[in-house]
């Protein structure tokens, strides 16, 4: 993937605001927030494989990858091999 991990967090910031009809920051944990369910937990997981041309395999679904947009970027970026500096978990470095 040739583009940066900041556009790509925007991209699925602007995604999640859309999705959930409420503005979503690039940290803001959805799911702690009460705002997803299982079934747009699916549906998160549908837009990143269309998305991003990727495949999420069962070993791939664990839900700190998706709680935030800018965990997410992480994963997408680790699944098609780009370099992102962004920690996947907070605390990260």
């Amino acid at each position: 993937m040739s583009r940066e991990p900041a556009a790509t967090t925007e991209e699925i910031t602007r995604f999640l605001t859309e999705a959930l009809r409420r503005t979503v920051g690039p940290d803001d944990d959805y799911f702690a927030l009460g705002l997803v369910d299982s079934l747009f937990a699916l549906e998160l997981v549908t837009y990143v494989e269309d998305r991003f041309s990727l495949t999420v395999e069962v070993e791939d679904l664990d839900l700190d990858s998706f709680r935030t947009a800018r965990r997410l970027t992480a994963f997408v970026h680790s699944k098609t091999g780009s370099a992102d500096p962004t920690p996947v978990h907070a605390g990260d470095s």
